[in-house]
This record gives C-alpha cells, structure tokens and sequence, in this order.
C-alpha cells in the first residue's frame, strides 16, 4: 500500500516546516511561497524578499530552515513542483518567450546540466552503482518518454555485465516482474513532473519486498521518497510541454560509467565477449580494425 499522499504543491512546502515552527519573518516568506507559486517559482531571492517584507538573508534562512542549502536549490524544486501541477498545454504558455524555442531549448539544458554538476552526490550515484552490482538482478521501472532513460541505463548496464532490464511499457508486464522481485535484487524507479502512479506503486510494493529501491527524479514526490533508500534530483524542466531527458540521460551515463568502475575486469570481459558478438552478427557498419 502506499504512504498517504502529501503531494500538491502547498501540502508538500508545508510538510518540510520543522517541528518547533518558523520565525514570523521566515513564516512571512512562507506564506509567499505558498500563496504566489509561480512568482516563487520564477522570481530571484531579491524579489521574494521584497513581496514577504524581509531582507535576503531571511528568504535564505527560510530555505535551509525548510531543508535545502539555500535558495536556489529550493526554487528548483518549487518549480518542478510548480510544472507538475499544470497541463501540458499550461507548460508550453509557461515557457512561451522571445527567441528561436530551439536556442532556448538548447540554453535549459546547458543550465540544467551546469545546476546538475553543482547538486548531484557523487556518494549516491556510487551507492546505487555498487547496490546494482550486488544485486541478483536490477529492474529499471521507467514509462512514456521516460523510457529513453531507463533504456539507456539498462542497456549500457548490461554491457557492462551485470543483469539490467527495463520495463518501459504495460502494466501486466511490470506486475509480473515486480511480482518476482526479492531481496536480492535493485530496483530503480525513474519518472520526471507529473510522475506516473505505476512508477510509484511499483517502487512500493518492491520495497515492501525487500528490494532496494532507488529514485532518479526532478520533485520527489513523499510518496516516491517514501519507498525510495536514494533520491537523485535530475533538473527535467524543457521549453516545451515536456519534460527535458538531457539531464537524465547524463544522470544515467554516470551511473553506468561508476558501474563499470566496480569490477573493471568483469566489464572488460562482458565488452569483449559483446564485441565478439556483434562480429558473428555482422552488426557494426563500421568494425574495429583486428590487433596488429
């Protein structure tokens, strides 16, 4: 079964207030947050600061005093919450602006991958990686466009040599592997804004298995987080009206190249034997010369 659902935007933001309260500045700029989530979700320190009557250092305060290192880090996440709250239709007149919509594609994800360099725990991504090594065998549970991801991860997983498999599509077909998972197996539940509830339900009932679950997402939802041991924060936000994969993807070329680093030789011998696969199936347009 899964945790009671504390996921619109004003419940969440309210649920981080600690337990002995805020200050009445700090409160102040709560009540911003809550009241004005697009402004909150756009707008600098400075302009928050002015709406809820404080100084900067207040607006700061507040964010470490709700759990983040400061304000941008929680302005990320008030903004995929924010997005996730909307239409499709509502997220394109969001991003609608000046300029061709491919440079300010191209410009999100240079941003979204500079915020990802500065924020992702290196320590997580190993955490996962040796887990997956471990493991009997690791599902990678990703649906929609989302897939991309989960693809990508499972398959450069598995040339690395260790058991990885996705499961992209079909409710029947993720009951049914979900339904074999133990304790001795990984699962990883990828799913970006509005987050699909099969995504959910399956990281809760393999963690009611015992199975370790892990989460790449860009606003853990608490019933997400509630199942998940690690959460990794992914920026997703595009210039469309859908999520960008790009920060994802580079999440999921990390994981796997910390993967491979665990047993070196094991994913020498998986590459090789792979290689030599691809020779007798006359897969490769291009081949690699043979050793002098």
């Amino acid at each position: 079964m899964t945790e009671p659902r504390t996921d619109t935007y004003d419940e969440w933001l309210r649920a981080r207030v600690p337990e002995r309260g805020l200050r009445p500045k700090a409160a102040a700029v709560l009540d911003v947050l809550v009241s004005q989530p697009r402004r909150a979700s756009y707008g600098s320190a400075a302009e928050l600061a002015q709406l809820a009557g404080v100084n900067v250092a207040t607006v700061t305060r507040t964010a470490q005093a709700l759990g983040f290192a400061g304000w941008p880090a929680l302005q990320q996440e008030l903004r995929a919450r924010y997005l996730s709250s909307l239409s499709a239709g509502q997220v394109a007149a969001e991003h609608a602006g000046a300029g061709s919509p491919s440079s300010r594609s191209l410009r999100r994800d240079l941003d979204s991958l500079a915020v990802l360099n500065r924020r992702l725990d290196e320590a997580v991504l190993l955490t996962i990686a040796e887990a997956v090594a471990a493991a009997r065998r690791t599902v990678v549970v990703a649906d929609g466009s989302y897939a991309a991801v989960g693809l990508a991860l499972a398959h450069n997983a598995r040339l690395a040599g260790y058991p990885v498999a996705a499961v992209t599509a079909g409710d029947s077909e993720l009951a049914n592997v979900v339904a074999a998972l133990g304790p001795e197996d990984v699962l990883i539940a990828i799913s970006f804004w509005r987050l699909y509830e099969s995504t959910v339900l399956a990281a809760h009932e393999a963690r009611s298995r015992g199975t370790r679950v892990f989460a790449l997402t860009d606003a853990a939802s608490p019933a997400l987080a509630a199942a998940a041991e690690e959460v990794v924060m992914v920026p997703a936000e595009g210039e469309a009206f859908f999520p960008s994969l790009t920060a994802g993807i580079a999440v999921a070329q990390a994981l796997v190249t910390q993967l491979a680093a665990v047993d070196p030789a094991r994913t020498g011998a998986s590459i090789e034997a792979a290689e030599a696969m691809w020779a007798k199936f006359g897969l490769l347009h291009r081949r690699p010369a043979p050793p002098s």
